[in-house]
């Protein structure tokens, strides 16, 4: 017992009579009922109030045989099964505006069943709406939804002739990879550029873009002239004209031309390009490619970005790319600077002695080497790295730098982690490619997917790349999977990732709704 709160009748020894509750007639029938505002029992106000009353009972809803999708207004055509929630969805939209104008809440909906070949889909759907003085009543209510066949856009223009295109967009890097074309996909993803191309055929060293105005195309190429160091050029070609009414048919050509300098890539910087850029170099990192390239010098932590008109100037070429790289082990590190962030990624100068992986029970080859990795790198870590020391170059500019400089022997570029496949908690959307399989050569797809493994893990080492693109979860990863998983590895963050649909927030708001009229409410 609280102090100075008195003490209860019951412990007192009094009679406490129990608590019933008071009933009324009502005001219409005569009949016994619990107490409501409006004095009337459930069966006559029902009588007189029909809360349904304007909630249409009939709409239509269009659907695409091809491809499975259903129309949502204005001209997104969304995927959804037989009584899914994605379709339920669809078509609790077609009717959310009736029910808002009249003040109607929706409490609940399902399915009922129809012949999938009577062209009908059905609802019944619970409504609730306040009357009377703040009586609450809840009445279903069906609908029914007539579906109209009709195809999509994508799929009227696959049906069509595919020689209907108006222009198209040849998309080319001149590497020996694909890692810039998995970026690009997403970067089109994610802002939805390619979604009015008729279709995206994969080429050798690139990708063709198809649309049916020219517009589209521009826009296309609009788009990658932000996002990455492209040079285009134009062409058009005549296909009709009529001589009476001054109307030609032109099919446009643009050919984009993306800058064959990548991430990670090493490039010996001429003599005159090195003084341009303010004593640059010689050997510089590509450490990042968007509408320029950044350009880091690994050993004084200079970065410099250089345009794509400014790279055509001097139209240099990569001494080493990645697919060159040698994995080191760190025997020692030492750090010779504070660690400083420049452009969003942090950089510390150290000395590290390292030695060739596959030099162990070999020979006793070290390296003393300073990296702009000293953050990351601890003795018994694994690097990815240049050796320069045993490469067989072919590059003048190369050979110039090794004779005017001193150059390291070892050039370190990244951590290197484990190589143990495993299932991850986020996936990634792809493009719809059209490919020709007689052309692939032989062992193309374990590279490709090789390739991809690569981009994967790009992404969870670098938070810049992870930013400028969706990542989605992926729900078939177990939380069991995780402990597979070393603690160094770096991983996605939870909160990074994003679902493909979302239905909590409509059912949320609906149960919020049902737990503030619950008082008042008339069953």
């Amino acid at each position: 017992m609280m102090p100075g709160s008195a003490p209860a009748a019951s412990d007192a020894g009094m009679f406490v009579p129990a608590a019933t509750v008071g009933t009324v007639l009502c005001c219409m029938c005569g009949v016994a009922m619990q107490p409501n505002p409006a004095n009337m029992c459930t069966r006559c106000l029902r009588a007189r109030v029909d809360i349904t009353e304007g909630v249409p009972r009939h709409a239509a809803v269009i659907y695409c045989p091809d491809c499975s999708c259903y129309l949502q207004p204005p001209r997104s055509w969304l995927r959804a099964g037989p009584e899914s929630p994605e379709l339920m969805q669809i078509l609790l939209r077609r009717i959310n505006r009736p029910l808002a104008r009249l003040r109607v809440s929706l409490s609940g909906a399902e399915f009922v069943f129809s012949e999938p070949h009577s062209k009908r889909l059905r609802l019944k759907l619970r409504l609730r709406r306040e009357v009377l003085h703040g009586v609450v009543l809840e009445q279903t209510h069906p609908v029914e939804f007539v579906v109209h066949d009709r195809l999509c856009d994508s799929c009227s223009r696959a049906q069509a002739n595919p020689d209907q295109w108006v222009a198209v967009v040849q998309l080319r890097q001149h590497v020996p990879h694909r890692r810039t074309f998995l970026y690009l996909e997403q970067l089109l993803i994610k802002h939805g550029q390619a979604s009015l191309a008729i279709r995206v055929a994969a080429a050798p060293g690139g990708l063709d873009f198809f649309f049916g105005s020219r517009s589209h195309a521009a826009r296309l190429v609009d788009f990658l002239n932000t996002v990455a160091p492209i040079s285009t050029q134009t062409a058009k070609q005549l296909v009709s004209h009529d001589t009476k009414s001054s109307v030609y048919n032109y099919k446009y050509t643009f050919s984009v031309e993306i800058c064959p300098i990548c991430r990670e890539d090493l490039i010996a910087l001429s003599p005159q390009a090195s003084r341009d850029l303010g004593g640059l170099g010689p050997l510089v990192l590509c450490v990042k490619v968007t509408n320029s390239i950044a350009l880091l010098d690994p050993l004084t932590l200079r970065v410099h970005h250089l345009e794509e008109k400014k790279y055509r100037v001097y139209n240099f070429k990569a001494a080493l790319t990645s697919k060159q790289l040698v994995e080191y082990i760190v025997l020692d590190i030492e750090q010779e600077s504070p660690e400083i962030s420049i452009d969003g990624s942090r950089y510390q100068l150290a000395f590290a002695q390292v030695a060739r992986v596959s030099d162990f029970g070999k020979n006793d080859t070290i390296f003393t080497v300073r990296t702009h990795l000293g953050h990351l790198l601890n003795p018994g870590d694994h690097a990815l790295g240049y050796d320069l020391y045993g490469a067989n170059l072919n590059d003048d500019d190369m050979d110039t730098a090794m004779t005017r400089h001193n150059l390291p022997e070892v050039i370190l570029v990244k951590k290197s982690y484990e190589k143990k496949p495993r299932t991850r908690r986020w996936k990634l959307k792809r493009l719809p490619l059209e490919e020709d399989a007689g052309n692939k050569a032989k062992g193309e797809e374990e590279r490709r997917l090789d390739e991809y493994e690569a981009f994967l893990k790009d992404l969870e080492q670098d938070a810049g790349m992870r930013f400028n693109i969706n990542l989605y979860k992926n729900e078939d990863y177990r939380s069991e999977m995780a402990s597979t998983i070393g603690d160094d590895v770096p991983t996605v963050p939870l909160e990074e990732l994003i679902e493909d649909l979302t239905l909590g927030d409509d059912e949320e708001e609906d149960e919020e709704e049902a737990g503030n009229t619950q008082a008042g409410m008339v069953e």
